[in-house]
């Protein structure tokens, strides 16, 4: 499986998109400082994900997810 998902920090308040196929493992190393692009935002909480099947589409719903209809929808789903 590989999973889109949204995390959102405490520090700033804002978000961060981003596709694994390890989705406890990946939110482990957002939150032991182990992303360069998220180390000085952290504590994270994730508070939305998506599975899906095959690499291609998770990777499709993650740029959906960072254009302003994507964020849209984030914004009314969550």
């Amino acid at each position: 499986m590989f999973y889109t998902y949204v995390l959102k920090s405490n520090k700033d308040d804002k978000l961060y998109i981003g596709f694994t196929d390890d989705l406890k493992r990946r939110f482990t190393e957002h939150n032991d400082g182990l992303v360069k692009s998220t180390r000085d935002r952290r504590p994270f909480e994730l508070i939305y994900y998506e599975a899906c099947c095959k690499k291609d589409k998770a990777l499709k719903r993650e740029k959906y997810f960072k254009t302003g209809f994507g964020r849209r929808f984030l914004k009314d789903r969550i």
